[in-house]
């Protein structure tokens, strides 16, 4: 079976553990919009699927590739909402000489929700008999 297949299977999973990860998305430095398109970079592998220890993790290399665009979406949410940007040109010439140090705090921060996440929905599926169907899956 192809990884395609095993990740299908877990969409209605998926869809139950974002709304109850939904706390932890707002007690969070990110936004909803930001969480979103953090996801959307990432995938999740099953680490040895063939033994007990199995484990679901968060694949975070695409991450990097979209944290500038968290940036933009701050940008539009403040602007929108009538924020004060308080970090006016300073930062943005230090964001784009590449001296924005909080990226990778951010970045960071945005691997471990993704990573509690994965831990959240492999606990899901575990809970729902459903966890030795996806590695079985995965397996093939």
């Amino acid at each position: 079976m192809s990884t395609r297949a095993w990740r299908d299977r877990i969409v209605g999973d998926r869809m139950t553990v974002d709304q109850e990860f939904a706390d932890a998305v707002e007690n969070s430095q990110f936004s909803r919009q930001q969480w979103g398109l953090i996801m959307t970079a990432v995938e999740f592998e099953i680490h040895d699927p063939e033994t007990d220890s199995a484990r679901l993790v968060a694949d975070t290399e695409k991450l990097p590739h979209v944290m500038d665009e968290l940036e933009n979406i701050d940008a539009r949410t403040n602007s929108m909402g009538g924020a004060d940007d308080s970090g006016g040109i300073v930062d943005s010439l230090r964001g784009m000489l590449g001296g924005n140090d909080g990226s990778d705090e951010q970045l960071a921060a945005a691997e471990r929700l993704a990573g509690e996440y994965a831990d959240r929905l492999q606990t899901h599926l575990e809970e729902r008999g459903k966890w030795d169907e996806i590695r079985a899956a995965a397996r093939d």
